[in-house]
């Protein structure tokens, strides 16, 4: 097995007496996209910066690209790009001068695959903030980078700029590209990720391949309880049952096609019409609340 492009081992990180990242292990291995989850306040930023070279770690061990980022930070910068959350863009320079500025050369490709190449003759302070976010990706990417480092890329975007950029990600990925993700939005871990790390209170809660996070979580079932029916009728289910006020009906289960499969032919023998059905596996917004109400009981 190759050596992992991101290996950390026991790293603590310290402002003062607060203890911002306590005792984190992770890899992070070749082509993959690592998703870094957590609230504010888990230790994210810190432990970004650290793996940036930007910050040295109290204690433990870090490796990016085979090297001590900290004090080889002049030999990884070549080999990564990062993707910070706020750009600090002269907003008097167009798209094509601010890419100028960032690199030499023809740039028209790269221009044309972030849906900017109709916008190089814009100024940066008339693009709207989905295209300033795809300026952003695509200074980070210019070099060529073995490692992309992307804290919170899709911020404030609408839908459709929030596709494009994941398109644009799945792409890099595609071409071998390490990516290290940091974002609020779930769904988006969820969708790109291949393994990801929660952190909380500067711990490791949870960490695995999204596949196997995601199956550790019950699955659900849910719908709307039938007018004049009590809970009790339901049939015998293998998951748990739960009621809330509002009448609607929640089973946690981890035998999903079982149970639905009860509970559907249960409203057929009493010609029920169960409504709002939906069924579904864990997603890893059950995951982060599962795991936040695992740490704070």
């Amino acid at each position: 097995m190759r050596n992992p492009v991101i290996d950390v081992a026991a790293l603590r990180c310290r402002y003062g007496d607060f203890e911002a990242v306590r005792g984190v292990d992770l890899q992070v291995h070749q082509g993959e996209l690592f998703a870094l989850l957590g609230t504010n306040g888990a230790g994210k930023t810190t432990l970004v910066e650290t793996l940036e070279g930007l910050r040295a770690p109290s204690a433990g061990r870090v490796r990016v690209l085979g090297v001590d980022p900290f004090r080889d930070r002049a030999a990884i910068r070549a080999r990564t790009g990062v993707v910070l959350q706020e750009s600090g863009f002269p907003p008097d320079l167009t798209v094509a001068e601010v890419v100028r500025l960032w690199r030499r050369g023809d740039h028209r490709a790269e221009l044309a695959r972030l849906d900017l190449a109709h916008r190089r003759d814009v100024r940066v302070k008339q693009l709207s903030g989905g295209e300033r976010r795809r300026l952003d990706l695509l200074l980070a990417v210019l070099g060529r980078p073995e490692l992309l480092f992307l804290d919170e890329p899709t911020t404030g975007l609408d839908p459709e700029s929030r596709q494009r950029t994941w398109d644009v990600v799945r792409g890099l990925l595609a071409e071998g590209t390490t990516i290290v993700l940091t974002t609020h939005y779930l769904e988006e871990a969820e969708s790109l990720a291949h393994r990801l790390a929660i952190l909380h209170e500067g711990e490791v809660a949870v960490s695995g391949a999204v596949v196997d996070v995601l199956a550790a979580q019950p699955a659900r079932i849910s719908f709307d309880l039938p007018a004049g029916l009590d809970v009790l009728a339901l049939p015998m289910l293998a998951g748990d049952v739960v009621h809330e006020p509002s009448g609607r009906v929640e089973v946690r289960t981890r035998q999903l096609q079982d149970d639905l499969d009860v509970l559907l032919g249960w409203a057929r023998r009493e010609g029920l019409a169960l409504a709002r059905l939906r069924a579904h596996h864990a997603s890893l917004e059950d995951v982060f609340h599962a795991t936040r109400q695992v740490r704070v009981a």
